[in-house]
């Protein structure tokens, strides 16, 4: 049970943090086994993982769909999200500082979730999204309610050279007076990327400019695309 946080613990959390200030996200090497992301995948069948599923055409999201894990959360999946977290709060701050932002998060995701508790946020986020051929997710954000951590990850659990073509990750970054720049990423398996849940400080003329952020998927063309979301405030 401890494999993912042992591997999340040695990364050069450092470069992942320069990789995030500069790119404006960061890629992580894969975290868990083939046999582990597909034992992730095989949740995928059984509602009763899942406290609410949702078909994404019909709310004009997109085509495909995804559910969000119920109350106990798969433990591998807790496991990383706590992990992930106590890393993240470093470059959260940092960035809000930079932003002009007062607010600071706790050191643990307990201490974080018993405040978006306190504010109604308690329903849990971690989520699993499957498309097939011609699905795609239309660029947004991840925002629940008033409490919203900054940073978010996605880790591909499907194999690109196997599973689908198309289905790059897409991230838009629109600031002041500025057309929007758009990066189309090509996860491999295995891989998560960290990227902001909804602004980033860039900097400008005058000082740092506060850009935001959306993100979704490029259409597949072939095959299934399994992905893990991680996003760290609860919802209401």
């Amino acid at each position: 049970m401890t494999v993912a946080k042992n591997k999340i613990d040695a990364l050069d959390w450092t470069a992942i943090a320069n990789a995030f200030d500069q790119d404006g996200y960061a890629l992580l090497p894969p975290l868990l086994t083939p046999e582990d992301r597909a034992d992730i995948i095989a949740l995928e069948i059984d509602d009763a993982h899942f406290r609410t599923r949702i078909n994404m055409a019909r709310h004009r999201f997109g085509e495909g769909r995804y559910g969000y894990f119920s109350n106990p959360i798969p433990p591998l999946v807790a496991e990383m999200r706590e992990a992930l977290y106590t890393h993240l709060v470093p470059i959260a701050n940092d960035a809000g500082t930079k932003l002009g932002k007062d607010e600071r998060y706790p050191a643990t995701l307990g201490e974080y979730h018993a405040q978006c508790a306190a504010a109604g946020q308690s329903k849990p986020t971690p989520l699993l999204l499957q498309y097939e051929a011609g699905g795609y997710n239309r660029l947004h954000q991840d925002i629940y309610g008033d409490m919203a951590f900054p940073i978010q990850a996605t880790m591909l659990l499907s194999d690109p050279a196997s599973d689908f073509t198309g289905g790059e990750f897409l991230l838009a970054e629109g600031a002041p007076r500025q057309q929007i720049r758009a990066e189309a990423i090509a996860l491999k398996a295995g891989e998560t990327i960290l990227f902001p849940c909804a602004e980033r400080p860039i900097p400008g003329a005058r000082g740092m400019l506060r850009a935001r952020m959306r993100h979704g998927v490029s259409r597949i063309r072939s095959g299934k695309r399994y992905t893990l979301g991680i996003i760290f405030h609860n919802a209401a």
